[in-house]
């Protein structure tokens, strides 16, 4: 199967995994997708990534540089994990907002930092990345995890993301990207195509979606290509760290 060439594609259309779909049907379909797997995202997260998933978060939240009192938006931030490490960073005196765009992941990551007991400086808000509704240069850090390849207008989204930072402040943006060593490549395909959706079937009853999730990683933008779309937006100093040999990368960008 070949993937889409982007410049070829009408201006009126973006890709749905490797389908080219109309720009305003996308919202639906991969509000589908996280529909259908929210009660079982993050059970699947660890099977998928034999738990790695923590260390990449681990991670990212070493590279955030928050600090008490700081306002922290985690955008596409699904069941939570960043918001719960946050909540307990910014303290009584900061302020994390949960935010994503899909109302069922809201709900799963709502009711799990509730049970954990995170409450008081954490809001939820259903937003679209593309339109943040919140005020310029209000948050010390962004962080985006596994959420930018499923946005439809993705340099619309950064410049959002870069408007509603505060001068100093930082966006993360941890996401699949593409493998730099080559036999790597070939094991991370046949698990992507063959195994994921496979594993989505026996968990999540949900062959479709984990098909569309390992489609949609190979659409996302490479290492390079997402750092040039960062500087577009204004970011300075941006910079990423490959993870697990490329198979994730974390893009980090400040606003001066």
């Amino acid at each position: 199967m070949t993937e889409n060439t982007h410049h070829e594609r009408p201006e009126s259309t973006t890709d749905f995994g490797f389908k080219t779909v109309n720009k305003e049907d996308k919202i639906g379909l991969v509000a589908n997708v996280f529909n259908k797997v929210a009660t079982k995202y993050d059970i699947m997260n660890d099977v998928m990534s034999m738990g790695v998933h923590r260390l990449w978060k681990r991670f990212t939240i070493d590279c955030s540089g928050v600090r008490p009192g700081h306002k922290v938006l985690d955008l596409a931030g699904g069941t939570g994990d960043f918001t719960a490490k946050f909540s307990r960073i910014v303290g009584e005196n900061g302020r994390v907002v949960l935010a994503d765009i899909n109302d069922s992941m809201l709900l799963v990551g709502r009711d799990k930092l509730r049970d954990m007991g995170v409450i008081g400086n954490v809001n939820y808000v259903q937003a679209n990345a593309e339109e943040l509704p919140f005020p310029d240069d209000f948050f010390d850090c962004i962080t985006i995890g596994f959420g930018l390849r499923n946005v439809t207008d993705k340099s619309k989204a950064l410049l959002s993301m870069y408007r509603v930072l505060k001068p100093g402040g930082r966006l993360l943006v941890l996401e699949f990207s593409k493998p730099i060593i080559k036999p790597l490549s070939k094991v991370y395909d046949a698990y992507s195509f063959y195994l994921l959706p496979k594993m989505g079937e026996i968990i999540a009853n949900d062959a479709e979606s984990y098909r569309y999730l390992a489609e949609s990683i190979r659409m996302h933008p490479d290492q390079d290509t997402l750092k040039e779309m960062m500087d577009e937006a204004g970011f300075e100093q941006t910079k990423y760290f490959n993870l697990t040999g490329g198979i994730v990368a974390l893009h980090r960008g400040y606003k001066f």
